[in-house]
């Protein structure tokens, strides 16, 4: 996935610009991002602060590795299993 020009402390304050009613053409304009992305960007981080994206990268990573240990886990567990079986 191409990595965006904007930093997400960037990409909030864009979404701050566009709720205190500045126009939404201005602000693609000035900052040269087109709508399709601005409007995603504002799904996404509407309503944030920069502190909230921060700890949202957090728990992000945090979740990706206890995903990755889960699956580690479970791939022993249902291999220890196996051998239990096959020896009974």
């Amino acid at each position: 996935m191409r990595k965006s020009k904007f930093t997400e402390t960037q990409i909030v304050g864009m979404t701050k610009e566009a709720e205190s009613a500045a126009p939404i053409l201005e602000i693609h304009r000035k900052h040269g991002v087109g709508q399709s992305m601005f409007y995603k960007w504002r799904s996404k981080y509407g309503g944030m602060e920069a502190s909230d994206v921060k700890r949202l990268k957090e728990l992000e990573g945090e979740n990706r590795k206890l995903k990755d240990i889960f699956a580690t886990l479970s791939l022993k567990h249902s291999m220890l299993e196996e051998i239990i079986s096959k020896k009974l």
